[in-house]
């Protein structure tokens, strides 16, 4: 795998070292000494999947509370997706900003979300289907959400709009130190 740091500090975007041959390609999507050596020491506890059926809808942006922080490998199984991520991190330099990321079930590539940090996705087309690792069990009074439209962040999605969950749509704006 080949590490590429992002515009958020602790955050990578991971090429896969194909091995092609006449019958498609080999690649490693986790190993752990790799990701060592990358300075990623995290341990995974689920696998999770969402499949989305519009193109333009918006999942996230999620995270969970200390004790409970998760750090998130992603990759786009199926389809396309716009990835997000926010830095909520108050001790971070780059604290309040995000980045994105497109991946694509023919990229190649995934995205590390570290702890601290929010993380959602639009879908740029039909069916997509996004597989991710977390590194804490799912904690339902550490969730939290950064609304997709906070002018806080001033996020830029790609496509227009198409469907936010009434959860997602509930989130209250972002207040830094809070």
């Amino acid at each position: 795998m080949i590490f590429l740091e992002a515009d958020v500090q602790g955050a990578f975007l991971i090429e896969f070292e194909k091995r092609s041959d006449e019958r498609g390609f080999f690649a490693r999507t986790w190993c752990e000494r790799e990701f060592a050596a990358a300075g990623l020491d995290v341990r995974f506890v689920q696998i999770n999947i969402s499949r989305t059926r519009r193109r333009g809808t918006i999942r996230g942006l999620h995270y969970q509370v200390a004790p409970f922080e998760e750090a998130k490998l992603v990759r786009c199984a199926r389809g396309a997706i716009y990835d997000v991520v926010v830095d909520l991190r108050a001790e971070s330099p780059t604290y309040m900003r995000w980045m994105a990321v497109e991946l694509t079930a023919d990229g190649c590539r995934m995205l590390y979300v570290p702890e601290g940090c929010a993380h959602g996705f639009q879908t740029l087309e039909d069916d997509s289907e996004v597989v991710y690792q977390v590194s804490q069990f799912y904690t339902p009074d550490a969730e939290r959400g950064v609304r997709y439209d906070d002018p806080c962040f001033g996020i830029v999605w790609p496509l227009e709009v198409t469907v936010v969950s009434a959860k997602d749509r509930s989130w209250p704006n972002y207040r830094a130190g809070g």
